[in-house]
């Protein structure tokens, strides 16, 4: 028996109803074939019975018949024209878990059968009686994961109590007395909370890029701080080489003048002295000669010409001295000693400038201040009062001794301020930790959190254990204090003659630093 062509383009095999391929094709009288599902909802919704190709009229509803040479090709032909027709799957989207070789898109999933099918394989459930009973829902993928453990049913319920996803089943048992709402309405509620999150971790991120931003900067800045201090350095380093180069070839000059001096000197003596030997050496001769004359009256005329002997100097008053150079090279470097100190100058008016950019403003705080000292209203000024005053007890007050803190107090970064000291006889001031002991006599040390200078009639010393002894600076009136927190460093100026008095440096302060006066 001949085989069936099939070699008929697609749409013969095609539904002029659905478009698609046929499925349980039936013919009409006038001999055009349908989908047995569309022709009969077509012919439900028209009120005359008609061919929706030809048009033909028919006067009742006519019995459809099973072409069956047509229903074999299409058995034949319409499976692989199904799967031809349709998308292969994507790497996002969900696979059909029957195909086998080339993976279809899945455009239903069963929570009955627990599968995804494509459009062919899922062909059964919309022509299957039992199958049509089986609830269909959008593609998803990991269909195990969404089904419940202990009742295998769908997880369609979340439990606020517990926090998880449940079944209908569950609710009846475990968490009969816990709220639940369907996952939309909690997915709902968590996307609202997702996007507070959300908000919250993108300024976060906001934060650390700014932070990100501020450490770059920083080391920009640290950058060109360095690229200024190094230049300046190589100035005034320079110009302290250039300066000692002169220094040398002064030097060198000078003493190289006094030797061609001396030389000169000897030179001409010894052009005077070879000049009188060669006159005395003459003088020998003649007198020499003469004496070997026997003529009486030719010895008596030349021996008179011989009672004047040639000029001569007297050399023993004579003498070549060798030059002195005591105090030349002191004088030298006294004329370099002034140019480092104008340099030194200087650096000390450009670091003071430096400190004085990180000033801060500070008032005294009158609740640490000893019952001995008096404050200014402003809070800028304290002086020793001489009476005890009857003052509230307050943790904060110092009792041990007359001291008093700042309001201000300092964590990180830099900090300068400056204190008038002039006409004081007696004074102490410096910073020190806020948590230092306020009511015992505590000294004044670096181990008790304090870093202070100290002025007294005939000294000026930071306290340290032991104490180091400074240069005394007559007319001091003015004092900077700088902090560098992070540098542990704690530097004193006389602010009045731009002169560097002491740093303290590997400090440790680990906590807040304010501002103290004894």
């Amino acid at each position: 028996m001949a085989s069936a062509d099939t070699s008929w383009p697609e749409e013969n095999f095609s539904c002029s109803i659905c478009l698609d391929v046929f499925r349980s094709p039936v013919s009409t009288p006038c001999g055009h074939n349908f989908c047995r599902a569309c022709i009969t909802k077509f012919w439900d919704e028209q009120v005359k019975y008609k061919c929706p190709v030809c048009n033909e009229l028919f006067n009742t509803r006519p019995d459809l018949r099973v072409n069956i040479l047509f229903s074999e090709m299409v058995d034949r032909l319409g499976t692989s024209l199904r799967i031809k027709k349709q998308p292969c799957v994507e790497p996002a989207e969900v696979p059909c878990d029957v195909c086998t070789g080339t993976q279809l898109k899945a455009v239903n999933s069963c929570l009955v059968c627990l599968i995804s099918y494509c459009q062919t394989h899922l062909e059964p459930h919309h022509r299957v009686a039992g199958l049509k009973k089986h609830r269909l829902v959008e593609p998803m993928d990991r269909l195990d994961d969404r089904m419940c453990k202990k009742h295998d049913r769908l997880l369609e319920l979340f439990c606020q109590t517990e926090q998880v996803c449940v079944c209908q089943f569950c609710t009846e048992g475990d968490h009969r007395s816990h709220p639940v709402v369907p996952l939309k309405e909690e997915y709902e509620v968590k996307t609202a909370q997702l996007g507070k999150i959300e908000a919250e971790v993108k300024h976060l991120i906001q934060e650390r890029q700014k932070n990100i931003q501020d450490i770059k900067d920083t080391v920009k800045r640290s950058k060109a701080d360095a690229d200024k201090e190094i230049a300046d350095a190589v100035q005034v380093l320079t110009a302290l080489m250039r300066r000692i180069e002169k220094c040398q070839d002064d030097l060198n000059q000078m003493v190289k003048e006094k030797l061609k001096s001396t030389e000169k000197q000897a030179e001409d003596l010894i052009k005077e002295l070879e000049q009188e030997i060669e006159d005395l050496t003459n003088r020998s001769s003649e007198v020499k000669q003469l004496s070997h004359t026997e003529d009486h009256l030719h010895f008596l005329q030349a021996f008179r010409s011989l009672k004047d002997p040639p000029p001569t100097r007297d050399w023993t008053t004579v003498e070549v001295r060798p030059p002195s150079y005591v105090g030349t090279l002191r004088r030298s470097l006294d004329q370099l000693e002034e140019t480092l100190n104008m340099e030194m100058k200087k650096l000390r008016d450009a670091e003071l400038k430096r400190v004085q950019q990180y000033e801060v403003d500070v008032t005294l705080d009158p609740d640490t201040a000893h019952p001995w000292l008096i404050l200014s209203e402003d809070g800028k000024q304290v002086h020793y009062g001489g009476v005890r005053k009857e003052l509230p007890d307050n943790p904060k007050r110092f009792t041990g001794f007359a001291r008093v803190l700042t309001w201000q107090s300092f964590s990180s970064g830099r900090f300068y301020f400056e204190v008038q000291v002039k006409d004081k006889t007696l004074w102490c001031l410096g910073v020190a930790r806020v948590s230092i002991d306020r009511k015992g006599c505590t000294e004044l040390t670096p181990e008790e959190g304090y870093w202070t200078i100290h002025y007294y009639k005939d000294g000026l010393v930071f306290r340290d254990d032991p104490a180091v002894r400074l240069p005394l600076r007559p007319g001091l009136q003015k004092v900077g204090v700088f902090v560098d927190y992070d540098e542990g460093l704690v530097s004193f100026y006389d602010v009045e003659a731009r002169v560097h008095l002491y740093s303290a440096t590997g400090c440790t302060f680990n906590k807040d630093l304010c501002l103290v006066i004894k």
